[in-house]
């Protein structure tokens, strides 16, 4: 499955974002992972979800700000940013690796997923 993210902008800090993962065909079976990647410095797990959306996770800079959901229905995924700040800043990124729940056995490891596709920009700043 082929995966398109979409949603950054600027936000001032204390904002909100939402940010949409859109595949290319059925993606019910596929556990999907956020990461973002800032300015110099290397991709990071953010955030997974399990392939029947009943399992999250998410790194410890974003939890309790960001939720990540999943709508098998429409072949989306959802970040929801909320309280951002200006560390926030980088390239999100989603991907898919076709095994129910990746994240609950390896972490949101970069290892356990495939290519990433385009990602969108998330800029905050006042």
């Amino acid at each position: 499955v082929q995966l398109q993210a979409s949603g950054g902008g600027l936000a001032q800090p204390g904002g909100s974002l939402r940010l949409s993962c859109s595949g290319s065909g059925f993606m019910d079976y596929f556990s999907i992972a956020w990461f973002r990647q800032a300015p110099g410095k290397e991709r990071e797990g953010v955030s997974c979800i399990s392939s029947n959306g009943d399992r999250t996770y998410y790194a410890a800079s974003v939890k309790g700000r960001f939720t990540v959901s999943r709508d098998n229905n429409k072949n989306t995924v959802y970040l929801d940013m909320s309280n951002l700040k200006t560390e926030d800043t980088a390239v999100y990124y989603c991907a898919a690796r076709d095994q129910a729940d990746v994240c609950g056995v390896f972490g949101i490891s970069r290892g356990s997923f495939g290519d990433f596709g385009q990602g969108t920009l998330v800029t905050v700043s006042s």
